[in-house]
């Protein structure tokens, strides 16, 4: 994160070297993490750290004295155009401060709350004890990539075969790998904000340039069919859909699909990827569509989906993509040369975890339950604060609220809050709740709020974010 953002962490990685000589401790990473000097907790883990810092660099500093060595330091220029993850950075961050006891309540990661569910657990036990252990097939275990296809045929009425499929190390990697797969340097990936955080950065990654489509609160952060018309280009490679939508929770209805695949239609070159690692965790009436299914779009669309969400196995890291044998075998080629297979025992679990039931039976639906509950109790009480403005969210877990009505106050302090990344570094501040601030999805007026906590845990961030704006609303220029 760039040093003026003002939310920094920074860690260093020790040399084999200096571990060996015992000068530092292995399992922790130095860090310096920037807060305005008002909270005395945050000050003294500021300080501290940066002793621990100061000492480690000056023994790095007299070992390199004796044994200076010229090195090229220049980075691949698609690393440089690359931003890091602030979802990350900001996760990490809270992660630092609750190790060092102050009692954050973290709201930025998108990880549901809730344990692995029995019999997915189970079954990679199993694959454990029963020796399961060993590299499976590239593109993944027949018996999971034909799993995968029965649930796409019987949950979202799409037909593949099992050389149709590419199981990967997460939804992450399976969205990177079609992005490289598909686009040239200098193509164009349409990407409708808010976004998640990295769309465009993969897009660079693979010489691309992100086109960004803009989209309103008003109209619950929907695309409107029209402006994507005006948007493609001859250059217009691959658009990238996402419903639910992290960060906005938005949910696309099919008759807005169809129009949207209407106007695919009429560009032959331009692909769509549909992000649907969200598809469960749906909140009636709205209902889901895979883009896929609509007419004629087989052919132009690349389904990526997983297991994180919905089953609550984020650590498992196992994602899939679904396309034509053609686009599929490129991802499958990326992947041969990056990680190969995915895990094998993460496998055995994902083959149970479709075996729950339609859309993942009860054990699903009672999370999405729990999920409804706290969105309900979110949109309440934050509703009730004058100017804020709310789309409710129709699926996934976030709430991307618009707090744009207290930018332009100057805290005592603290100093200016002039933006999403200014009142989320004030609201860890003051409240201690870490949140990502909108920028970050390509739209600065708002803050995402991620409610796969506890409800518990809920009302207290709300009470506190309460009390912390207080002092904002007097404080804005009228």
């Amino acid at each position: 994160m760039a040093a003026s953002s003002g939310i920094a962490l920074t860690s260093t990685r020790v040399a084999p070297r200096e571990l060996a000589l015992g000068l530092s401790d292995p399992g922790i990473s130095s860090a310096s993490i920037s807060f305005p000097s008002s909270n005395p907790s945050f000050r003294s883990l500021e300080i501290t750290r940066k002793v621990r810092l100061s000492k480690r660099t000056a023994v790095v500093k007299a070992m390199s004295v004796s044994h200076s060595v010229d090195v090229d330091l220049t980075l691949s220029p698609r690393v440089n155009a690359v931003k890091p993850s602030k979802t990350v950075a900001i996760t990490d961050q809270a992660t630092a401060l609750a190790q060092a006891g102050v009692p954050v309540i973290k709201l930025a990661a998108g990880e549901p709350d809730f344990d692995t569910p029995a019999p997915i657990v189970e079954a990679g036990i199993n694959a454990i004890r029963e020796g399961y252990t060993r590299y499976t097939p590239n593109s993944g275990t027949m018996e999971l990539r034909k799993a995968i296809c029965h649930k796409l045929k019987e949950e979202n009425g799409l037909s593949y075969s099992p050389n149709e499929i590419v199981v990967s190390n997460g939804a992450k990697q399976s969205i990177a790998q079609a992005v490289l797969a598909v686009c040239s340097p200098g193509d164009e990936v349409i990407i409708p904000a808010p976004y998640w955080v990295s769309y465009p950065e993969m897009a660079r990654l693979a010489d691309a340039t992100p086109v960004i489509l803009p989209t309103h609160i008003s109209e619950n952060f929907l695309m409107d069919p029209k402006i994507l018309e005006s948007t493609i280009t001859e250059k217009s490679r691959l658009l990238i859909l996402c419903s639910p939508s992290n960060p906005t929770g938005s949910v696309y209805p099919k008759k807005l699909l169809e129009e949207i695949a209407q106007i695919v239609a009429k560009h032959p070159r331009l692909l769509v990827l549909s992000d649907e690692i969200y598809e469960h965790i749906i909140y009636s009436p709205a209902t889901h569509t895979s883009f896929a299914s609509l007419p004629g779009m087989w052919e132009r669309t690349l389904t990526v989906n997983g297991f994180s969400k919905a089953f609550a196995m984020t650590g498992w890291r196992l994602g899939y993509i679904a396309g034509p044998k053609h686009f599929i075998a490129a991802c499958g080629k990326i992947q041969s040369q990056i990680t190969s297979g995915a895990s094998s025992i993460s496998q055995k679990a994902a083959v149970a975890a479709l075996g729950l039931g339609y859309a993942g039976g009860e054990t699903v639906s009672t999370m999405v339950n729990s999920f409804r509950e706290r969105r309900d109790y979110l949109v309440k009480s934050f509703g009730e604060l004058e100017g804020v403005k709310i789309a409710e969210p129709q699926g996934a877990f976030y709430l991307f609220i618009d707090f744009s009505c207290y930018y332009g106050a100057e805290v005592e302090g603290f100093g200016a809050i002039d933006g999403s990344e200014s009142l989320c570094r004030y609201l860890l501040d003051k409240s201690q709740v870490a949140m990502v601030p909108g920028d970050a999805f390509g739209e600065d007026t708002c803050i995402r709020i991620s409610y796969a906590a506890a409800l518990s845990d809920l009302q207290n961030a709300v009470e506190r974010i309460k009390k912390a704006l207080i002092p904002l609303r007097s404080a804005v220029p009228v």
